[in-house]
């Protein structure tokens, strides 16, 4: 594992405000962040999405060059592009979050001035490889409109994720706030949804953990990987509905995280992959093969085949790898994705972005 700086927001004498904010990585407990569970997640250096805010005399959402692409060559060039990346882009999040910043602030009496901005943006987070690339590119705009708007110390810390994933939700996006907490506060950080938090608070108990706790973790994922999973999950619906399965499996999969903070805490890098290979093995159940996708499923075997321990990131499309055995064991995962046609990386985690004022801040 490698730490990477995470620099703050870059404010020119024009008033130009950027932030950058880091694709996420779900190490354990995932997907329990919508099932008041736990989860433990870090902030993913490798990849990132940056959003820029300069003042202008009209409210400008400018459109991405590649990502927000309206020019085609052919209706038959259209239909193949929306095939390959579907109706995304960045522009729809942007008018989101704008959206829902403008109304929470109405709705809790903070006064905004009124000038206008022009927002842009550029993001190298692969697309369905499951890293948060959306909520990357609403996160970084929220800061933005927060500093300029001069607003950073009206809205809580911990109620900022909740901003970022409705505003996603305004997109009918389903999503939980695991992502979102991972972003807002970066480096590494345990999350309880337990009910009774959820209920009261409206949002989780969100705790910062140091990145320097965790061994050296490795980012698997596919170029293509358009043939995941195709089935659509009953899972959400079992559980609502009182599945006794579903339920005590969830019970475990956030068991797995409080253990495996525990696992953190005392450099314990033996039950930290046990609990890796045991928290897929738990969702794999819940979800079925099917579900899943074969490909999702290989790039888990083929850490597994050389005694690595391997999961899910978010909810496919890439996979966290530890291999406890050191160097050799890192040399044969890299050879046996090369051969699979996977693309093996180290992760580099950023340090939480956060002040020592946002930190102190926290309300719990």
């Amino acid at each position: 594992m490698e730490v990477r700086a995470s620099p703050s927001s870059a404010s020119a004498s024009n008033g130009v405000i950027q932030h950058k904010v880091y694709a996420r990585v779900g190490l354990l407990g995932n997907p329990s962040d919508v099932y008041y569970g736990r989860t433990i997640a870090l902030s993913l250096g490798n990849f990132w999405a940056t959003v820029q805010l300069q003042p202008s005399d009209e409210l400008v959402i400018k459109p991405h060059p590649t990502h927000d692409f309206v020019h085609f060559k052919s209706l038959d060039h259209l239909v193949n592009r929306l095939q390959s990346e579907g109706y995304y882009g960045g522009v729809r999040l942007l008018m989101a979050v704008c959206k829902v910043f403008r109304n929470y602030c109405k709705g809790n009496n903070i006064n905004l001035h009124g000038r206008c901005f022009t927002l842009s943006y550029d993001t190298n987070i692969p697309r369905q490889t499951g890293l948060s690339g959306s909520s990357a590119i609403v996160c970084a705009a929220l800061n933005c409109l927060l500093d300029f708007y001069k607003v950073r110390h009206f809205v809580k810390v911990e109620v900022r994720p909740n901003l970022v994933l409705n505003a996603e939700e305004e997109l009918g996006i389903v999503a939980g706030l695991q992502d979102r907490v991972a972003q807002v506060y970066g480096g590494l950080v345990y999350m309880d949804f337990g009910k009774d938090h959820m209920d009261k608070l409206g949002h989780g108990i969100y705790t910062p953990m140091d990145v320097h706790l965790l061994p050296p973790l490795h980012l698997i994922y596919a170029e293509n990987p358009s043939d995941s999973g195709k089935v659509h999950s009953t899972v959400r619906q079992r559980w609502l509905s009182g599945d006794k399965f579903i339920i005590s499996s969830m019970k475990e999969v956030a068991d797995v995280a409080l253990e495996g903070r525990k696992a953190l805490l005392e450099n314990d890098y033996k039950k930290l992959a046990e609990l890796m290979n045991r928290n897929f093995d738990l969702r794999r159940k819940m979800f079925g093969d099917e579900c899943l996708g074969p490909l999702n499923i290989e790039m888990v075997e083929v850490a597994r085949r050389v005694g690595a321990a391997s999961k899910f990131t978010g909810s496919g499309g890439a996979v966290v790898a530890f291999c406890p055995d050191g160097a050799p064991q890192v040399k044969l995962l890299e050879e046996a994705c090369q051969k699979a046609g996977f693309i093996f990386q180290p992760i580099q985690v950023v340090p939480s972005r956060l002040s020592e004022t946002e930190l102190k801040s926290l309300s719990y």
